[in-house]
């Protein structure tokens, strides 16, 4: 058992994450209310919605975990989990 390839996937799972926040921000804030991103995420911050749109971008995950379950890497599926239950706990506190 490679700790590692666990240690890979909740790194994954964080930047998958932080890709899904960045695109729900480029599209709804950026791109159809013509703010700036800085703006946009001032925005979402201030409205106490960061919890949201994080849990929002943790929608991907899902996509990669049945992709790594696909290609038999079972670890690095795990890993997925593990770092979308931290991310969950994160956005618990948030």
């Amino acid at each position: 058992m490679k700790k590692t390839d666990l240690i890979i996937g909740a790194l994954i799972a964080i930047a998958a994450t932080a890709l899904g926040v960045f695109l729900y921000i480029a599209v709804f804030m950026v791109w159809l209310n013509h703010y700036t991103f800085e703006k946009g995420l001032q925005l979402t911050g201030m409205y106490g919605n960061m919890g949201k749109v994080i849990t929002l971008g943790a929608i991907l995950n899902i996509a990669i975990f049945f992709l790594l379950l696909k290609k038999n890497k079972d670890l690095m599926a795990r890993g997925v989990v593990f770092g979308t239950i931290l991310l969950a706990l994160v956005t618990l506190f948030i």
